[in-house]
């Protein structure tokens, strides 16, 4: 689970903290391969961690860059950032994150379209989901929902 670590010292090994970290950060950082213009493509975005299936699920527009290169290539990584904090007079930072790497899944069912977009709402609008069923319905065709397989994770913190 946590290869590609050079820091073995540094390495999150509590899967409760990383589930925690995974589930509650706010957005992450997705990141595709090399776009049209020689650029890798890395953007921040919300999503929903299913711990059961332990995948990842965001929604955006039908189309775009993101989907285009989806298509393309469908191997990605997810990069979430969960405390930080400088030490000024030790140059240094405490920090800890989390590194999913996986495969996307952009052809989903409509219900597992509909389940993902149920776990989005309760993280970003708990309290809010029956009205959040009737926007999912109003903006059913105007949203993709994606799915990213998780493979394997590097978790990284600096405590002290």
């Amino acid at each position: 689970m946590f290869r590609d670590v050079r820091r073995q010292n540094r390495v999150l090994e509590d899967r409760g903290r990383i589930n925690e970290l995974l589930e509650t950060s706010e957005y992450g950082f997705l990141s595709l391969g090399t776009a049209e213009n020689g650029y890798g493509y890395g953007i921040p975005i919300s999503y929903a961690y299913d711990k059961e299936t332990n995948s990842l699920y965001y929604h955006c527009a039908p189309e775009g860059q993101k989907l285009d290169m989806l298509k393309e290539n469908n191997r990605v990584t997810f990069c979430v950032v969960g405390v930080t904090k400088p030490i000024a007079n030790q140059f240094t930072t405490l920090f800890e994150s989390v590194i999913a790497f996986g495969t996307a899944d952009i052809d989903l069912s409509d219900e597992e379209k509909r389940k993902a977009l149920r776990l989005l709402v309760k993280k970003y609008s708990k309290g809010f989901e029956e009205l959040g069923e009737k926007y999912m319905d109003k903006s059913w065709d105007r949203t993709s929902v994606f799915r990213i397989n998780i493979e394997h994770i590097t978790a990284k913190a600096k405590y002290h």
